[in-house]
């Protein structure tokens, strides 16, 4: 079984709970408006103890097009956000918006 392999069956077999709508305001950060779905696969642990993180495209439902890998400075973190439903333009999107402050992130498609 390869990576995307795992990883789809882990989106298939957990509920994708949205926490942050589109179009919503980061609750710390009043300027950053959140430009899709954002929310955590339920049944996952990531890096920081929560679920892992996952972002729904403009294409919505739950086929894996990609991750986003993300790294902290200041947070001195790391973790990757799951990107599903999203076209090309969708997945440059969700990476500028990683690309802010003390944190950069890559850009990994799926194909």
């Amino acid at each position: 079984m390869t990576f995307w392999d795992t990883l789809q069956r882990m989106v298939d077999e957990c509920e994708i709970n949205i926490d942050r709508p589109k179009n919503s305001t980061h609750p710390r950060y009043d300027d950053y408006i959140y430009p899709f779905d954002y929310g955590y696969l339920d049944g996952t642990t990531s890096g920081d103890g929560d679920g892992i993180d996952c972002w729904v495209g403009s294409q919505g439902g739950s086929e894996v097009a990609g991750i986003v890998t993300v790294v902290d400075g200041v947070k001195k973190d790391s973790e990757i956000k799951i990107l599903l439903g999203c076209t090309d333009e969708d997945m440059q999107t969700i990476l500028k918006c990683h690309k802010r402050g003390s944190m950069d992130g890559i850009l990994i498609m799926k194909n």
